[in-house]
């Protein structure tokens, strides 16, 4: 328990730092990262390559790995993050209401830092880019533990950000990462009551089990669920095509991959069959409601196949029928509700 005591306690004088600091000084630090990211891209894809070695060895599905895989691209979109979230208004000192007294004293809510952030996460990488510019950006430290699977990468992708940190005149300690990647540890990060302000959890149901049982430091949860791309009676439907073989191909294996198509019944006819081929002609498996199949030849989606996260070139079809935005909002709050098969690796 002493080494993760040790990083919160580290954790929570940087925050002392970042609270007080200037949005220039965050901008610059974000901007500095971005940089040294980009400069250090061999290096991250070396250590990611190694990462990968050791996790086909390990026997890691397809979907998983494509996770944790680290491209040019992706390094440049870790990089083109950084940048967006500098180019965003500093939430910090924002007034969000306030009023006067009757005896002239003026009462007022404002945005301050949280303080010491800690984000437990499986096996993306860029998360620890993410969530780290995120944190900084609003005046928080980001103790981060990432999945043993990612531990080289999220070493080199840490690195940067610390030293992007310290080149615009912050702390490093503005970001660590917890290195020690057993279970044991994630527990004690659940329960750094003195250190961690908020626990935010990425990752599937074990992991959202695991913190339900052990956090006793405030916790942010969403929920379980998956990604739905309605397709409306207005829609410009070559536009629609597109939206959603993006949203369905372009990373499969991701958590906001799309799952689920649902197309209004008057658009049914002309879309379902264009937008099939596609698909399928992409690899992807589909299973529709028996309105669905009757247009496209595909499979058929179970009940539990609507709330299913595939995470892989599957996805299921159902027909909205009239009183569009009605009937798909009831779809969707009951494949949401179905029996989910999700697997216990997934990350939301």
């Amino acid at each position: 328990m002493g080494a993760v005591v040790e990083l919160g306690r580290r954790a929570r004088d940087a925050s002392r730092a970042l609270g007080q600091a200037s949005t220039g000084a965050k901008d610059a630090a974000l901007l500095a990262a971005a940089e040294i990211l980009l400069d250090r891209g061999p290096e991250i894809l070396e250590a990611n390559t190694a990462d990968l070695d050791a996790a086909v060895a390990d026997g890691l599905d397809g979907a998983a790995v494509d996770r944790l895989r680290l491209t040019d691209a992706r390094i440049e979109g870790m990089a083109g993050g950084l940048r967006q979230v500098a180019g965003l208004p500093d939430p910090i000192g924002e007034v969000l209401d306030g009023f006067r007294r009757p005896n002239g004293l003026d009462i007022e809510r404002v945005r301050v830092p949280l303080g010491v952030v800690a984000i437990i996460y499986e096996n993306r990488p860029n998360v620890t880019s993410d969530a780290a510019g995120i944190c900084l950006k609003s005046g928080n430290a980001a103790l981060l533990r990432g999945s043993s699977t990612a531990l080289r990468s999220n070493q080199a992708i840490a690195a940067a950000l610390r030293d992007g940190a310290e080149k615009a005149g912050l702390p490093a300690d503005a970001v660590i990462l917890v290195e020690d990647t057993s279970h044991e540890t994630a527990v004690e990060v659940m329960q750094l009551t003195e250190y961690v302000d908020c626990l935010i959890p990425r990752g599937g149901p074990s992991l959202i089990r695991s913190i339900l049982d052990n956090a006793t430091v405030p916790v942010i949860i969403d929920g379980d669920g998956n990604c739905h791309v309605y397709v409306d009676a207005a829609a410009d439907l070559d536009q629609a095509l597109d939206i959603v073989v993006n949203s369905k191909t372009n990373r499969p294996g991701v958590c906001n991959a799309a799952e689920s198509l649902v197309i209004h019944r008057d658009v049914a006819e002309a879309f379902l069959p264009r937008i099939a081929q596609v698909l399928t002609d992409a690899g992807v498996e589909l299973r529709g409601d028996e309105p669905a199949r009757l247009l496209s030849p595909m499979g058929v989606a179970t009940e539990g196949d609507f709330g299913r996260e595939f995470l892989g070139l599957e996805m299921t079809v159902a027909i909205a029928a009239a009183k569009a935005a009605v009937e798909a909002t009831d779809v969707l709050k009951k494949s949401i509700g179905g029996d989910s098969e999700k697997p216990a690796a997934s990350e939301p």
